[in-house]
């Protein structure tokens, strides 16, 4: 299309640039065609049907998309919708151009009508008209581009010929605020970032745990890029000055590390999450990829919430992720106090309900403290059931609804939630990780490995594997993973007692009291590796093992730990099968009271307790739990 002048604005929409004075403006390839669309019709009501069909063919968007179109034009062209000098909101119809136009010859200068001859130093509210045959021309124009695309002429005039993504990875975004300990604000917006666009189900979304991995990496886009297997990376800065907030964001195409787009939005503290919501439409919109209406509703959803509560919640994430994913680590109590801040100042905060019942989830599951109580579990039920009345259409909630019907043996119940968790959340490795697990424990291997490998898709970086290698008898290949994983983590504590578990199992025992010693450092039980190292020197395997299992009974008497399971599977290993099924009765006899399974969920699919089921007491206890058999 030729270039045109809106009042003294210069409009070139083959480069996708107003001037003004000597200053050039480049605009999003559809927030020109926006314009464009209502310059053919200038003077003209023209309807958001009419300019939804135009600019976004063949694409669900909302009119929310087109509302901020329309706010980017008035931000460029300095006009107020009050009192509107280039585009005129018509209520409940669409929108007119209102200021005048020119058409400009390929010299840069303006065709003169009669009419046009007057001053047009200033934007003016007259109606300018283009001469009849331009305006026939440039509506024919857009009519045959929106109808017929004629040799793509369309795309390479609105720039809608651009690469297809259909994966992308969001960096972490980097604190500009001059400030260290605002990193946990740039956190946290990265991650609602990631967790807005992950809802969108055709497009895959790297999980926060792998992008996270490139925070001060020296490597380039595009090799981070073919290391995630993505087709685009987001990258930006966060910059806080009190209680308002910058925040720049720009989409790389990785193949060729090329710039398709850059955006800045300020906005107050308290409208961030909006924010992050109105990016992450803007990069759906600008990829064209395809967003149901249901996924629109959920990004689109955020609501504007007090700098304080969101400071509170946003350093309960912080500290959440801190957690060392080992033991005895205080990171989690830290995080969950947060989150309670939050709620008390803000009871309907949805956020914070989930965060806070996932922290307590994590001290049940023992991966942040040994001794949960019954106080844990019912904060964690609280929480969840809070947040499911708030906002049924969190895909975190639904995990954490899965993991309270794991407690209390409602298989069918839980993987139902977490089939419900990954519908609302595609992108999120943990729904897949868990559900992968869980049909692994009922005996469906296959169809969990499955799940496992979505994860790792999402989540390169971390491993979601070895486990399922672990429970499927593949030790050395669990083996190879598992070291793999720890040197990205190596104070990572649950790791090397997974490696333990491993080695054992395998039969390689000097390599699994070399794990077993650091597990036990980490969980800060220091004081009992002396004595069973010495007891695996002069009387072997067995009898280390048997001394760590007397060390930890009189350790859960004194109310330090609570892990049955665990005391169940040193039992086994070593061949006493009275102790084993003690302590798997005892799991079972504190289901109610501490909320936690036990780990009974994994009776059947757990290697350790092989040699207990030829017993008939563990057919018996297998039917009591309500595994099916």
């Amino acid at each position: 299309m030729d270039a045109f002048r809106i009042g003294t604005w210069l409009v070139q929409p083959s480069l996708n640039t107003v001037s003004y004075n000597g200053t050039t403006v480049r605009l999003e390839p559809k927030v020109m065609g926006v314009l464009v669309c209502v310059a053919s019709q200038s003077g003209e009501p023209v309807s958001k049907d009419t300019i939804l069909k135009m600019v976004w063919p063949d694409t669900f968007v909302s009119e929310d998309v087109l509302t901020r179109s329309v706010s980017e034009l008035r931000r460029v062209f300095q006009d107020d919708a009050r009192e509107p000098r280039f585009i005129e909101t018509i209520p409940k119809r669409g929108y007119r151009l209102v200021a005048a136009i020119t058409p400009v010859h390929e010299n840069g200068s303006a065709v003169h009508s009669t009419e046009q001859a007057a001053d047009r130093s200033q934007p003016s509210t007259r109606h300018w008209k283009l001469t009849s045959a331009a305006l026939v021309s440039l509506v024919l124009v857009c009519g045959l581009l929106v109808g017929f695309n004629v040799a793509d002429v369309r795309e390479r005039i609105f720039g809608w010929g651009a690469p297809p993504i259909h994966s992308l990875a969001v960096l972490p975004l980097k604190n500009l605020s001059g400030d260290p300990e605002q990193k946990y604000f740039a956190d946290g917006m990265t991650e609602e970032l990631i967790t807005d666009l992950s809802q969108i189900s055709a497009l895959k979304v790297i999980s926060r745990t792998s992008s996270e991995v490139y925070e001060d990496t020296h490597k380039s886009l595009p090799e981070i890029a073919r290391e995630l297997n993505v087709d685009a990376v987001v990258e930006g800065s966060v910059q806080r000055s009190g209680n308002h907030v910058r925040i720049t964001a720009q989409l790389i195409y990785a193949p060729q590390d090329k710039n398709l787009w850059a955006r800045s939005y300020e906005r107050n503290v308290n409208d961030a999450l909006v924010l992050q919501s109105t990016l992450a439409n803007a990069i759906a919109d600008e990829i064209r990829i395809q967003v149901a209406p249901n996924e629109q509703a959920r990004i689109s959803a955020p609501r504007a919430v007090s700098a304080s509560v969101l400071d509170a919640y946003l350093e309960g994430k912080y500290h959440l992720h801190r957690t060392n994913r080992g033991f005895g680590d205080e990171e989690t109590r830290t995080a969950a106090q947060y989150f309670q801040r939050a709620i008390n100042e803000d009871a309907s905060f949805v956020p914070a309900y989930v965060g806070l019942a996932y922290a307590h989830n994590l001290i049940l599951e023992g991966t942040a403290l040994w001794h949960p109580t019954p106080h844990d579990y019912e904060i964690k039920k609280a929480a969840a059931a809070k947040a499911a009345e708030l906002d049924s259409g969190s895909s975190e909630v639904h995990e954490v609804l899965a993991s309270l019907d794991c407690d209390e043996w409602k298989w069918s119940q839980a993987e139902e939630e977490l089939r419900l968790s990954i519908a609302l959340n595609p992108n999120r490795a943990e729904s897949h990780d868990a559900l992968g697990f869980f049909l692994i424990a009922i005996g469906h291997p296959d169809d969990g490995v499955k799940e496992l490998q979505r994860a790792q898709d999402v989540d390169p970086n971390n491993d979601h594997l070895a486990n399922a290698y672990f429970y499927s008898g593949r030790y050395d290949e669990s083996i190879q993973l598992t070291l793999r994983d720890l040197k990205r983590q190596p104070d990572d504590g649950l790791t090397h007692y997974g490696l333990f578990q491993t080695y054992a199992l395998a039969g390689k025992y000097p390599e699994a009291m070399r794990e077993w010693e650091t597990a036990a450092k980490l969980a800060g039980f220091a004081e009992i590796v002396a004595p069973v190292d010495h007891a695996f020197k002069t009387a072997g395997f067995r009898a280390a093992m048997r001394l760590w299992a007397a060390n930890f009974e009189n350790f859960q008497k004194d109310g330090q730990v609570y892990v049955p399971g665990m005391l169940a599977e040193v039992y086994s290993l070593v061949g006493d099968k009275d102790r084993a099924f003690y302590w798997l009765e005892d799991a079972y006899r504190h289901q109610y009271s501490l909320g936690a399974d036990g780990g009974l969920l994994w009776l059947k699919g757990n290697p350790f307790f092989v040699p207990l089921q030829s017993d008939p007491r563990f057919a018996d206890l297998v039917r009591r739990v309500g595994l099916p058999q």
